[in-house]
């Protein structure tokens, strides 16, 4: 399929109402023809943990949110993408749970990966340790097979827990490639035309690297998949955080990549009041991006921004971040901290809220993002300028949940008629409609206060003016008749 240059939702299954035929129903009721370009349905399959990230299956939809009726009947209005978390499973899928009763001689042994498939006698040097880039203590897991008693390690990425919930598995075996095809024939007979693979930088694992990104193994996955997908007309978006070196050779390598750089210098710009560094950035960025500000996650620093910031920058950014109600997630790997110590991985909180809950200053960064190039995604809690839920942190313990408020239908019903919200809408729908965004773009001249950039195809013609001191912006547009009209973001 061809992605549509429109703007996209992304939200959990159960944010925006409670269930899937909720969130049809907000989509039809409140935002009527708003998000045909797609709906980034954030994992709603059966899981065991991490809010969906821990899939028992794809083949089924989890029965507290609905069925894949209500999938399809999204997508008879909206493009529809799931994710696909390419690395891992929960440990309580049917297929490691059969390994955990029989061991080697299960049916699903070599979908996962036991230590000896990566080092001859199972044991890995610490060496090799070293250099692998971490997201828990160590990357293993140990668990007793029920019917030998005998004790297997396998590899585990992810996961808070130990043993962790999150068990990686084997792209090399037979038996992950027929899964994989059975999911994205599940995915295509539902109304399923995008396909976002979660954790794909960790897919490939090889000794002696950083079990990250590992190239050109990768590309070799990567081109597999996409034959897969392709031959069920699904189109894939790799997600990936990693140093933009990275990204950029994704794109060169003709896929969509997700522009994880982009928050951040946008809240640089408005927070220190700054465009330059902004506007070097949009000038040689690849176009074939989605584009985001918010997510179910935080905003991306380490490692997606190395080299790209300026440490007593990044320091005050975050200071006043925090300052505002964020909370952090930090690198593991002391490799991968700055000499100086500097280890924020993420900023969790709401884009709205670090903003101040300034109306201006939000719109102005949603018109940075929307005419930058490339397909503009907004998270649930931003279309509703909502505001960091610490309540939820607390009750909990998981700091994403500052950013993962449920909504009911009375909250949406009064979010949706506060100024913040329908000046968003209606900034969505000039993006959406208005035909420049085909054309070219250009990072116009300007002071080091103000970011201009233009868009042009044939006779129309929009520009963006962002005024970093005031944190207000104007759009300035050709009408039907060739008019100059201006207006308030």
């Amino acid at each position: 399929m061809a992605v549509k240059n429109q703007v996209q939702l992304i939200t959990y299954p159960d944010s925006l109402g409670g269930t899937l035929e909720a969130l049809d129903q907000v989509l039809l009721r409140h935002f009527p023809g708003l998000f045909q370009g797609g709906v980034h349905i954030l994992p709603p399959f059966p899981a065991s943990g991490d809010r969906g990230f821990a899939p028992l299956t794809y083949l089924e939809i989890e029965a507290r949110f609905g069925g894949w009726e209500d999938i399809r009947r999204i997508s008879r209005h909206s493009e529809v993408m799931l994710d696909l978390m390419v690395n891992h499973v929960s440990r309580q899928s049917e297929y490691f749970r059969d390994f955990l009763k029989k061991g080697r001689r299960s049916h699903w042994a070599d979908l996962f990966i036991t230590l000896d498939k990566m080092w001859p006698d199972g044991k890995p040097s610490q060496e090799d340790l070293s250099k692998i880039f971490l997201r828990r203590p160590l990357p293993f897991s140990r668990f007793t097979i029920e019917d030998t008693g005998e004790e297997e390690v396998v590899w585990t990425t992810f996961g808070k827990k130990d043993p962790s919930d999150q068990i990686d598995i084997d792209w090399h075996s037979d038996a992950y490639r027929k899964l994989l095809a059975d999911f994205m024939a599940g995915f295509s007979r539902n109304g399923v035309s995008m396909v976002r693979l979660d954790a794909i930088g960790y897919v490939v694992k090889k000794i002696g690297t950083s079990c990250f990104f590992v190239e050109p193994e990768i590309y070799r996955f990567l081109d597999w998949i996409r034959s897969v997908a392709g031959s069920f007309g699904i189109e894939l978006l790799p997600e990936v955080h990693a140093h933009p070196t990275t990204q950029f050779s994704l794109s060169a390598h003709g896929y969509w990549i997700y522009d994880f750089i982009l928050p951040y210098m946008i809240l640089e710009a408005l927070l220190l009041r700054k465009g330059g560094k902004l506007k070097r950035y949009l000038a040689v960025r690849p176009h074939r991006q989605f584009t985001m500000l918010d997510c179910h996650d935080g905003i991306p620093v380490k490692p997606d921004l190395n080299g790209l910031y300026e440490n007593d920058d990044a320091r005050r950014v975050v200071r006043t971040c925090v300052e505002r109600g964020a909370n952090l997630s930090f690198v593991l790997s002391p490799a991968h901290k700055d000499s100086d110590g500097f280890d924020v991985h993420q900023i969790r909180c709401s884009y709205y809220s670090v903003l101040d809950r300034d109306d201006e200053a939000y719109l102005s960064a949603r018109a940075l993002q929307f005419f930058a190039p490339g397909i503009p995604q907004v998270y649930y809690v931003g279309l509703l300028a909502g505001e960091n839920d610490t309540e939820a942190v607390q009750r909990t313990g998981e700091g994403r949940e500052v950013n993962r408020h449920n909504y009911s239908l009375e909250e949406i019903d009064a979010r949706v008629r506060t100024e913040p919200v329908q000046r968003l809408v209606r900034l969505i729908r000039f993006r959406n409609e208005y035909p420049a965004f085909n054309g070219v773009f250009q990072v116009m001249d300007s002071e080091e206060g103000v970011v201009r950039l233009r868009w042009q195809k044939d006779g129309a013609i929009c520009t963006l003016t962002a005024d970093l001191e005031t944190s207000r912006s104007e759009i300035e547009y050709a009408d039907e008749a060739g008019r100059l009209v201006r207006h308030r973001v």
